[in-house]
């Protein structure tokens, strides 16, 4: 890989499958569609599809701290602060804002979801602040959108990483130390101290030791890259097939890992890879129980990080058909409107609910399994939320960017 090629096409597919999956998982808990292929049932993929959100939790901390770790390989200067933190506002803000907004005035407030204006107040104030996850109402019961608290994590994380990253430039084992500490270190307090985790399990301290490990693979990524070049037709084909391989193999480990934290099967009856892993760490199934699959999902979340890592890894090295289905323009294209289309989602399909579209025949279609609405109301879910991000995307979001680029060069001159 060129050191002139900064961007990475193969993480396109990979957000994109990320973003899906826990979108997927959304309509779902809607639908109640079961997904087969054949006689093969992928529900259980379906189930665990709030695993996904690490994955992307952690692609964007090795995103972030790439620029970093050039900076550390070629004894260079940090990046500008405030370009960074202009570069973040002016991919969020502008999407994020107009999607909230319109939301509170198109659905929340004329269909009365709000049970009090101090409620509508609070949780207004938090979303435009990025504050809602840190309170039970505005986090659990807000109808802007369930699914904003990634990005509200993300946005708590920017305003840290320029420091953080800083000081791993200069101190890294004793800054990722830290980090990985004080994660574990919440992380055991919530397991052992409390009965109800909704409120603690997705907060930003308990994603420190996915931050590190995708800090590490940023580092990671660059010594591999480094050593491409040099190497061979030959070598270079067999680094490739072993990468491949490598992907294959972290794919269907992590697939089989979902299996069971799903509660689709109990991991001493498992032979496989996936059943040694899960004995080793004494894996519990965690059936229906809601308290169980957030507890599982917090002393999990390293294991199913370096999963996600090592396919993040292995796939810009893997063979060109791998390299060619993650990284393509339609990949490309999806990719740039994941975002918006992952803020949008959530209220699409609650609202599609809301106003019985499309027409059912009973009330309750998704636990009655009427066909063919749940076909059908899957189908337009997916459908209306990318119709919806496209257009967010290419006329909020683009000719803002380049409104405050503008405006930037502007006062840059003045």
């Amino acid at each position: 890989m060129s050191e002139t090629r900064k961007r990475i096409p193969e993480l396109d597919g990979l957000r994109v499958l990320m973003i899906f999956i826990v979108s997927w998982y959304h309509i779902w808990q809607q639908s109640w569609l079961r997904p087969v292929i054949g006689s093969y049932s992928l529900d259980y993929l379906v189930r665990s599809g709030y695993i996904w959100v690490d994955g992307t939790v952690l692609l964007s901390s090795f995103l972030l701290f790439l620029p970093y770790a050039r900076a550390m390989r070629d004894r260079l200067p940090a990046p500008d602060t405030r370009d960074f933190y202009f570069r973040r506002a002016r991919r969020i803000l502008p999407g994020y804002y107009f999607i909230i907004l319109a939301t509170l005035f198109v659905v929340a407030i004329p269909w009365g979801l709000y049970e009090s204006p101090q409620f509508l107040i609070k949780d207004v104030a938090t979303h435009l602040t990025f504050t809602f996850p840190f309170f039970r109402d505005t986090y659990i019961f807000t109808p802007l959108g369930a699914a904003c608290w990634t990005l509200a994590i993300e946005v708590q994380a920017y305003l840290l990483f320029p420091w953080i990253a800083k000081a791993v430039m200069k101190k890294p084992a004793l800054t990722l130390g830290v980090m990985g500490a004080v994660c574990f270190g919440f992380r055991a307090w919530c397991i052992w101290s409390l009965t109800d985790f909704s409120l603690v399990v997705n907060q930003l301290v308990n994603f420190l030791d996915v931050y590190v490990i995708g800090i590490l693979a940023a580092m990671t990524f660059l010594k591999l890259s480094d050593r491409e070049p040099a190497e061979k037709n030959k070598r270079r084909y067999a680094r490739q097939t072993a990468a491949t391989l490598i992907f294959a193999a972290a794919l269907y480990l992590l697939i089989r890992m979902l299996y069971i934290q799903s509660g689709s099967t109990v991991y001493t009856a498992d032979r496989g890879v996936a059943g040694w892993i899960g004995r080793l760490l004494n894996m519990q199934p965690p059936a229906s129980d809601y308290v169980v699959i957030q507890r599982n999902q917090m002393i999990y979340r390293p294991v199913y990080a370096l999963c996600f890592t090592a396919m993040m890894l292995s796939a810009p090295f893997a063979l060109f058909p791998l390299r060619k289905l993650l990284g393509n323009p339609v990949t490309k294209f999806l990719g740039g409107i994941s975002m918006n289309y992952y803020l949008i989602h959530q209220t699409v399909i609650v609202h599609m609910k809301r106003i019985r579209f499309p027409d059912s025949v009973s009330d309750t279609p998704n636990t009655v399994g009427e066909q063919p609405w749940q076909n059908r109301y899957t189908f337009w879910a997916f459908t209306i939320s990318l119709v919806l991000a496209v257009a967010v995307t290419y006329l909020i979001e683009k000719p803002a960017a380049k409104l405050l680029n503008r405006l930037r060069a502007r006062s840059k001159q003045s």
